[in-house]
């Protein structure tokens, strides 16, 4: 690409970006992820040292130039909306930006929460008329990657498609948990099948499918028109998966966007960590010498709210006493006290006392660990005091009578499991 036709390119994403609306499906409770969302929806558990689920969408949103984001609540979303307003609260009104958020607060009737992600949608209309978009960006507020949205808005107007799907590539027995894309050789959708037993492969392949992420683009007046006669049928679930994609594809063009690196055009990075082993193990991956996803990336960096924390401190140097963390992530505030943490990754603010030794261990903020404790694969919820003495790990049968236990043998800890008081879950 030449300069100049890089520099128009640049204004053309540009333009498309700024006349977008992006929404985030965040209303969803995750129940896979087991007590971690008890007390806070999904896209508010924290991630990575220092994140929160939702900061990934939101900054790829910054970073892709959309100014104009509306986020939509339901379940338990106290945590999720301090959290937005602590950290996200930096856009200027005054250049038409904005981040809001659109919470079920029965608009259409005295009943009716938010019933599907179409739904959810549909009771916003009249907020979304005021804006007038040229599109609609829909994304899930659950999910792990960076995306330059832009490169997809670009795509979905070339094509002059109605409806741009995000898609991944996955093996065909992964498929079988994903809404799957049936798609010619130009990328037009000719069928999208939830969870099916056998999914379609995709073109020129024989043990590839192509998955929903969960990331569409619409143009406005489609999506509104579809949404309205979606409300109408009374045998539908308000769902896009489920009902408006299978609905359109006959008579729209429906097209699929691969998430897929643009110099290598391998697979891009893409996690849904929506239950605890995929939880833990998205978390592990951080800790690699140099992991898919990449959070030094100071040319797409991931925006968050952060307390003000002191640096973390490593103190006694003896050799039975030694403060240390290898192969690990520690994040500010923490003090590691004459203990040993080994391919782990703290969150903030979190004290590991003397003579304890972490193994393959997610601590979430505000976390004390008393001495002479041993703790391996495991994830420790956020405020938990871990007695002195504290084994976990070494025998799953004992472990599942105190606490829960994933199929993977990731032992998850909570305040209500060690008799704790909830002082900090849900902040």
């Amino acid at each position: 690409m030449s300069t100049s036709d890089k520099h128009h390119h640049e204004r053309f994403v540009s333009h498309l970006t700024r006349n977008t609306v992006a929404l985030i499906l965040a209303g969803g409770r995750g129940s896979r992820l087991k007590q971690m969302t008890d007390w806070r929806a999904k896209p508010a558990v924290p991630f990575g040292g220092k994140f929160r689920i939702i900061d990934f969408p939101l900054s790829n949103c910054v970073n892709s130039g959309i100014r104009k984001i509306g986020i939509l609540t339901q379940y338990k979303s106290d945590s999720l909306i301090r959290h937005i307003q602590q950290g996200w609260s930096f856009l200027r009104g005054e250049f038409g930006e904005f981040i809001d958020l659109m919470p079920a607060q029965q608009r259409l009737n005295e009943v009716s929460w938010y019933e599907g992600t179409a739904d959810a949608i549909y009771q916003n209309l009249d907020i979304l008329h005021t804006v007038n978009p040229e599109y609609i960006l829909v994304l899930a507020g659950d999910h792990i990657y960076k995306m330059d949205y832009g490169e997809m808005l670009a795509d979905h107007v070339a094509k002059d498609a109605d409806l741009t799907v995000g898609c991944i590539e996955v093996s065909l027995e992964e498929a079988t948990a994903f809404g799957v894309i049936d798609i010619d050789n130009n990328r037009r959708v000719r069928a999208f099948v939830e969870k099916p037993e056998n999914p379609p492969v995709m073109p020129g392949r024989t043990d590839t499918a192509l998955a929903s992420m969960g990331i569409y683009v619409f143009k406005t007046e489609f999506l509104f028109d579809q949404l309205i006669e979606d409300a109408k049928n009374p045998d539908s679930t308000h769902d896009f998966g489920k009902d408006i994609i299978p609905k359109v594809i006959k008579d729209y063009v429906v097209n699929a966007y691969p998430f897929l690196d643009l110099q290598s055009g391998e697979q891009s990075y893409w996690r849904d960590v929506g239950t605890l082993d995929a939880y833990w193990s998205a978390n592990m991956e951080l800790i690699g010498v140099k992991p898919d996803l990449n959070l030094y990336d100071n040319t797409w960096p991931i925006w968050t709210y952060q307390a003000q924390t002191p640096p973390a401190k490593f103190v006694f140097n003896d050799d039975d006493r030694r403060g240390e963390a290898v192969d690990s992530m520690v994040s500010g505030g923490c003090v590691i006290s004459g203990s040993k943490v080994e391919h782990s990754l703290l969150f903030s603010n979190v004290r590991v006392n003397s003579y304890t030794h972490l193994k393959d261990v997610v601590v979430l903020p505000s976390v004390t660990i008393g001495r002479h404790c041993r703790i391996t694969k495991a994830i420790i919820e956020k405020g938990c005091e871990i007695p002195e003495g504290t084994i976990i790990g070494e025998d799953l049968e004992a472990d599942k009578a105190r606490f829960h236990v994933s199929p993977a043998g990731v032992v998850l800890i909570t305040q209500d499991m060690l008799g704790q008081s909830r002082h900090y879950v849900g902040k």
